[in-house]
């Protein structure tokens, strides 16, 4: 089945993917800090139970039976959180994911349950449809801590309220290249909003990727963070899309797009941070309309699956650097086709 990850969507050529992931937790029963290992096998136990005959095709996967390799590779394709990947190979955490991993629920991370769901290109309004339908379904069977005047109850205080965090992952070469990026963060923390780099909460940007998302979830309703965020985001892309325009009659631009495209299409040996640089440049350029054959929807699955655990896990087996790169750029070539 197609992933989520191989296609564009609306918007396509600033926005590689929208997430809303809901934070929730069994009411009367303690915060994962403080579970005993009984507890946490069987809020999994009940997790698993709550998806009898409606959602058959969903995998259950029990995080001890996963190597941290397969756990990093699940972070790169944004189904689990770097912290959840942590638990590789330790009892009391699962993970629950649809076929086209555009749905994934992370068991015993922060809180008892994340829900997840993500589609290609800004698309919040049917995920959070989609994001509301999951949560009910689970509320009806396991019963969620909630209170009338504070909301979902979450281990960390900052999920309080709705417990929803949704965010965009924004494709900004032109904003970063005119060094505008810490203006925009500067701007957009007054509006309860924040950019962090393309795995989230402590991580950076690499390929001039960019996570957009809410920070408030107290004190507003779930719509009202979505009608916030899609507006700034609306203005990102529109401002993105400007300094694209004013970068694609530079002739030097033109040499270097067609550049990185030769070493990709060439290299025998691609770093992680050399490809996520040449790619982004590629990436552009196709948006731009200058690259005959692009396929922004090729470029976005090389994104996700040339990083470098799933180079790993595709190889079957650990490489040192100069293996892991040299099998990089030998699956680039393959699939750089333009």
């Amino acid at each position: 089945m197609t992933k989520w990850y191989e296609k564009s969507g609306t918007d396509g050529d600033v926005v590689i993917s929208t997430r809303i992931r809901l934070a929730r937790n069994v009411n009367h029963v303690p915060f994962p800090a403080a579970m005993t290992s009984e507890q946490k096998e069987d809020i999994i136990n009940k997790v698993f139970a709550a998806f009898p005959d409606e959602n058959g095709a969903f995998s259950c996967v029990r995080m001890e039976t996963v190597s941290p390799r397969e756990a990093l590779s699940m972070v790169e394709r944004h189904l689990i959180s770097p912290d959840f990947a942590n638990g590789a190979g330790e009892t009391g955490k699962a993970l629950l994911l649809s076929p086209d991993e555009s749905v994934s629920i992370m068991v015993g991370e922060e809180d008892h349950l994340r829900i997840q769901v993500m589609r290609a290109g800004l698309d919040f309004d049917s995920i959070y449809e989609e994001a509301n339908c999951w949560d009910d379904f689970l509320d009806s069977r396991l019963h969620f801590a909630f209170d009338d005047r504070l909301g979902y109850l979450t281990q960390c205080p900052t999920n309080l309220g709705t417990g929803m965090r949704a965010s965009v992952m924004l494709h900004l070469p032109a904003l970063q290249e005119h060094g505008i990026i810490q203006q925009l963060a500067n701007t957009v923390s007054k509006l309860g909003l924040t950019i962090r780099g393309m795995y989230g909460e402590g991580s950076r940007s690499e390929g001039a990727l960019y996570q957009l998302s809410n920070q408030v979830t107290l004190g507003l309703t779930e719509q009202e963070a979505i009608e916030n965020l899609k507006s700034i985001a609306g203005q990102i892309i529109k401002e993105e899309r400007q300094y694209r325009e004013k970068m694609r009659s530079l002739p030097a631009f033109e040499d270097r797009v067609f550049r990185a495209l030769g070493v990709l299409q060439n290299a025998r040996l691609l770093s992680g941070k050399e490809f996520m640089s040449l790619v982004s440049q590629v990436r552009m350029g196709i948006a731009l309309g200058m690259i005959p054959n692009g396929n922004l929807d090729r470029i976005n699955r090389l994104i996700i699956e040339a990083q470098a655990a799933n180079i790993l896990c595709r190889a079957e087996q650990d490489l040192d650097a100069a293996a892991r790169d040299s099998h990089r750029a030998a699956f680039v070539r393959d699939n750089i086709i333009c």
